[in-house]
């Protein structure tokens, strides 16, 4: 699978002060990408701080509808979480039960840490040297995605993603394992066009997702 550097983050912002969970005591996270998972799908924040009965996350758009949902770090650890409060794009949230707090920032794990992926499936096309090829994405990162195709093709060969929502992605096969493959964008996308974009694609009425140059 392709190795790619850890993703730009945003700067910290002006927030509001975690007051719902002073009961224990916090610590200040390295800002550390992470996703909400609902019924309505996965959505891309950012967490700001922890303790061991709730956390602070930083919003790129509104919430779906729903108070409970989960947290899934970039090592796949998932963490039950129930709503407190959302404004000036931040939301606090409460553990569904204590945690281990070292264990949640540190997000240990048997793999080598790789960029943070939305599951997302909507069909696409492939133009691959003139072929037009159906397909299916699967996944999306700020710098690749994971798509099926039923076609053959070539690891390092050139191909652009087509699909309704998202710009064209001029990309590389990096893996295969058909009919599953790996992309790499010739472009990356930021977290918080990643995060729009994805956000776009799952929401009634959508978010308008950033303009991006597809390279």
């Amino acid at each position: 699978m392709e190795s790619c550097p850890e993703p730009i983050l945003p700067r910290e912002d002006s927030v509001p002060a975690f007051a719902d969970m002073r009961g224990a005591q916090r610590f200040a996270l390295l800002i550390s990408a992470a996703k909400l998972v609902c019924d309505s799908g996965e959505f891309l924040c950012v967490v700001r701080d922890v303790s061991a009965t709730g956390l602070r996350l930083k919003l790129f758009h509104p919430l779906p509808p729903g108070d409970r949902m989960a947290v899934e770090l970039a090592n796949g650890e998932f963490y039950l979480v129930e709503k407190v409060w959302e404004r000036d794009g931040f939301a606090g949230f409460r553990f569904a039960a204590a945690i281990d707090v070292r264990d949640f920032i540190d997000e240990p794990s048997r793999w080598p840490r790789r960029p943070i992926r939305v599951k997302i499936a909507i069909p696409a096309v492939l133009r691959v040297d003139g072929t037009v090829l159906s397909a299916r994405i699967a996944d999306l990162s700020q710098h690749g995605a994971r798509i099926v195709c039923d076609h053959h093709l070539a690891v390092e060969q050139r191909v652009k993603l087509e699909a309704a929502g998202l710009p064209p992605l001029h990309a590389n096969i990096c893996w295969r394992s058909r009919p599953t493959y790996g992309l790499v964008f010739q472009q990356r996308f930021t977290l918080d066009q990643l995060a729009l974009l994805t956000a776009s694609l799952q929401l009634a009425p959508p978010v308008h997702p950033p303009q991006v140059a597809s390279g």
